[in-house]
């Protein structure tokens, strides 16, 4: 799959944000040879672990540069099963709990009318829980005991509300009302083959990746 370009500039990380990336270190003349590089650091070395674009500062410029490496597209899939679970527990005992029987009677519009309840309660508790563990902080529950984080591929910080609430939506909304596991196996397993940033389709919309923490 083709990758997509860089997005523009966007909104600004706070200032105390703990994963905005740096700015570089100020550079010389710009010549790779009118200063030696640091110990293995020059085109023979490696360069930047993290894939910091062209050694020799040529090229558009790498978002990943500065950035941890990309969370495994496997790891990400055992986060949302672990969340999926999670919240999905919370909706069948909130449901349970309204007494849902009082909607089982002889009745197909009263029997929709159930299920679109349900429906609509599990879209919005799915994308209240990404949108406020993630704008807190970059992890929903799955991800952070797995390790891995959420962030700006424009700046590497943590996603703002706006931004977390579109990728949310992407990812939940097909998920309660028509297409359940088929849609978030689609959404998410497309990180799989995406290059060069491991984007899901929730991903692409939000302009986000997912990167380690550990």
């Amino acid at each position: 799959m083709s990758s997509e370009p860089p997005p523009g500039s966007g909104q600004q990380p706070p200032d105390d944000d703990p994963f905005r990336k740096q700015p570089p270190p100020a550079e010389g003349s710009g010549s790779p040879y009118s200063t030696p590089p640091p110990y293995g650091g020059g085109p023979q070395g490696g360069g930047d672990p993290y894939g910091g674009g062209d050694p020799y500062g040529g090229g558009p410029a790498d978002p990943l540069a500065g950035m941890p490496p990309l969370a495994p597209s496997g790891r990400r899939t055992l986060a949302r099963i672990i969340d999926m679970i999670m919240v999905g527990v919370v909706v069948w005992l909130i449901t349970l709990g309204v007494g849902v029987s009082e909607f089982d009677v002889n009745s197909d519009n009263m029997q929709y009318g159930k299920s679109l309840a349900q429906s609509a309660l599990a879209a919005v508790l799915y994308i209240a829980y990404d949108t406020i563990l993630i704008t807190r902080s970059g992890q929903t529950l799955g991800k952070k005991w797995l390790g891995m984080r959420v962030a700006d591929l424009d700046n590497g910080s943590t996603p703002s509300t706006q931004t977390t609430l579109i990728r949310s939506a992407v990812l939940w909304i097909p998920f309660a009302f028509c297409c359940a596991c088929i849609w978030t196996a689609i959404a998410g397993g497309w990180s799989y083959f995406d290059k060069p940033y491991k984007q899901g389709l929730h991903d692409k919309a939000a302009k986000t990746v997912v990167v380690s923490t550990t």
